[in-house]
């Protein structure tokens, strides 16, 4: 960090407080920003979530550990239902996905967008309604697309030529008609890292609007009528702030359908403007409510039907991060602290980047605080890092913790629902830690941690 940024953080420290140090009420109002919703600091300092100490997680089921606020969840589902009541909500199950989660947004009436087999595997063994499901995917295989149609997914969205002739293919041997939607490249530059951001052209997503690719896969779906074309679909990346790219984007593939209609004569139903809302990692960030997503997509969509003199379309989105991000915080316990005199003071915990690698590859920020006590020590700017053999290997690149953290303490990083645990690997060997949803005080198992036999079990040489 550099000494400016330094400084502006030790100014806000300063102005309100860290977290070991302000009353618990205090820590308890500000909690909400970055954690889930019941997550609360006690008397004794110790973090606890929907009452359940943090201490109690960690001697049960060990550290790391992702720890899931399940009344959380719902209740951003809920928040997402009550702000789009007739829209179609599609959780991006590449955010995280397990059965427990599925069964989780199923209730609560959502949706499900899934991207792979593996995915798709995962929802309709969980008991996901298939007319629910949204199959993405840029290379479908042919044993993907099959078991798509056999189960009956209810939309498939069509990413490249290849695709819609394979689909087409298999439709016809079934006798069968999906549903489908054109995944549109509109040229929109997200406000975004750049392996996020999926709808300027220089991508492998979608097909390109400039270059005439996306008009030409809806005439072509329409003239061979195999496929049943319910719309466009566009997604300009993840982590957004501004709705201005929403705006340009909904611009540009509403033209689009005005031309289909045009040449075609067909007025296509349905538009998905697809996710990537943001959320805040950071007390920086400053994400919008869904009931502020939903008044402005939909001022953006009417004004740009009426200036086409189109009808409006059913409307889909697809949140992922912004529902089960901010309901998951990551537990670890501090193994050494090293002061590099005169640079920084690394805190290393019992995880790292093969738990959470959006660090390493996206530069991504997070916050950190001393989880299982309290403390009355200055705060000490320190990089939280990793057990893994990376110099790269950073939790969190900056934040201030109490200057006597020490060997057994726990650290928790909140903002680790989304792509942590789908994004996980066994690097250097690291079984990937367990999933525990809590609720009522009560902690339960959704994903088991790996073992060593696990690892070995697939070694067959």
């Amino acid at each position: 960090m550099r000494a400016h940024e330094a400084g502006a953080l030790h100014a806000d420290i300063s102005k309100q407080g860290p977290a070991w140090l302000r009353t618990p009420e205090d820590v308890n109002a500000l909690m909400p920003t970055l954690w889930p919703r019941s997550v609360t600091r006690g008397a004794d300092g110790a973090v606890a979530v929907a009452g359940l100490s943090v201490r109690d997680i960690a001697a049960e089921f060990g550290t790391p550990v992702y720890v899931l606020d399940e009344a959380d969840l719902r209740s951003r589902c809920r928040d997402f239902r009550a702000a789009f009541p007739t829209e179609d909500i599609f959780y991006a199950g590449k955010a995280f996905l397990c059965r427990a989660v599925v069964r989780m947004i199923a209730e609560e009436g959502l949706h499900l967008d899934v991207c792979t087999g593996g995915e798709l595997a995962t929802a309709l063994s969980a008991g996901m309604p298939p007319e629910r499901i949204g199959f993405h995917g840029n290379n479908k295989s042919v044993s993907e697309l099959s078991r798509a149609l056999d189960a009956g997914v209810g939309r498939i969205i069509v990413d490249s030529f290849t695709e819609i002739d394979r689909l087409t293919a298999l439709a016809r041997e079934r006798g069968v008609r999906p549903r489908v939607l054109v995944r549109v490249t509109v040229g929109v530059e997200a406000h975004t890292h750049e392996f996020i951001a999926t709808a300027h052209e220089d991508q492998k997503f979608g097909f390109s609007l400039a270059g005439g690719a996306a008009a030409n896969a809806a005439f072509k779906i329409l003239d061979e009528g195999v496929l049943e074309l319910r719309g466009l679909h566009s997604h300009i990346g993840s982590q957004i702030f501004d709705a201005s790219g929403f705006e340009v984007s909904a611009r540009r593939v509403l033209a689009l359908q005005a031309q289909i209609r045009d040449a075609r004569g067909v007025e296509l139903p349905e538009l998905d403007l697809g996710g990537g809302f943001g959320i805040a990692y950071t007390s920086q960030d400053d994400p919008a409510t869904p009931q502020d997503l939903a008044k402005r997509l939909r001022k953006i969509v009417d004004s740009e039907c009426a200036a086409e003199n189109l009808a409006v379309p059913h409307l889909s989105i697809e949140p992922g991060r912004a529902i089960v991000g901010p309901a998951v915080f990551t537990l670890y316990e501090v193994g050494t602290v090293k002061e590099l005199d005169g640079i920084r003071t690394f805190v290393s915990v019992d995880g790292g980047m093969s738990d959470n690698i959006r660090t390493a590859l996206y530069d991504a920020s997070y916050s950190a605080t001393l989880a299982s006590r309290a403390s009355t020590a200055q705060p000490l700017l320190a990089r939280v890092v990793g057990k893994h053999c990376e110099s790269g290997d950073i939790v969190v690149k900056d934040e201030f913790l109490p200057a006597d953290v020490q060997a057994g303490d726990l650290v928790a990083v909140p903002g680790t629902g989304a792509y942590c645990r789908s994004m996980a690997s066994n690097y250097n060997h690291v079984p990937r830690p367990p999933v525990v949803a809590v609720r009522d005080g009560q902690a339960r198992l959704i994903v088991r941690r790996e073992t060593e036999e696990d690892l070995l079990a697939l070694d067959v040489g």
